[in-house]
């Protein structure tokens, strides 16, 4: 009797596998699924970090992530990859436009109220695209310090010390 399928076998994640290995050997298919894939995660990222530079940092993350795709040795971390160049791409097309007014953050979970959608819109727009990215992956994605220190190429301690002043600036600006 054959061993039963594992979901290491079959199902999402093996399909993901399957995607970036057959990118990888430049098959415009699944490039195209990848993207198609890939594309609603990094923006979800880029937007809170690069505000209203949101779409053109996601468009860089996703012409970073192509073009090193072959890079890419362990199809499994894909997401944590993307996210690292999403993250360090946001961050630099944010530094770069020196802008401050926000994106519209639609796809930022905010309970039933769209004023408190607003007030949060408002209150990111006063934060540095340091702070902004710091809160994003620690709240948003649920990264530990360390995670996000890898992320940023920081020390943890640093990444404690910007959170610590981005939340604290963020409650003093709410409470404005």
């Amino acid at each position: 009797m054959p061993a039963p399928e594992t979901s290491h076998q079959s199902g999402p994640a093996a399909r993901t596998r399957a995607l970036v290995r057959a990118a990888q050997r430049d098959d415009a298919l699944a490039m195209q699924e990848l993207l198609a894939l890939l594309s609603p995660y990094v923006g979800r990222l880029a937007g809170p970090i690069a505000l209203e530079d949101g779409p053109d940092a996601t468009q860089e993350a996703l012409i970073v992530i192509f073009t090193s795709l072959k890079q890419l040795r362990e199809p499994d971390a894909l997401f944590g990859w993307a996210r690292a160049i999403t993250v360090r791409e946001a961050v630099r097309i944010a530094r770069k436009a020196g802008r401050a007014r926000p994106a519209e953050l639609k796809d930022m979970p905010a309970p039933g109220d769209p004023q408190l959608s607003a007030d949060i819109r408002d209150v990111l727009d006063r934060l540095s695209p340091e702070h902004r990215a710091v809160l994003t992956l620690r709240e948003l994605e649920g990264l530990d310090e360390r995670a996000v220190g890898e992320l940023l190429a920081v020390p943890p301690g640093t990444v404690k010390s910007r959170l610590f002043r981005a939340r604290r600036s963020f409650r003093k600006e709410w409470d404005r």
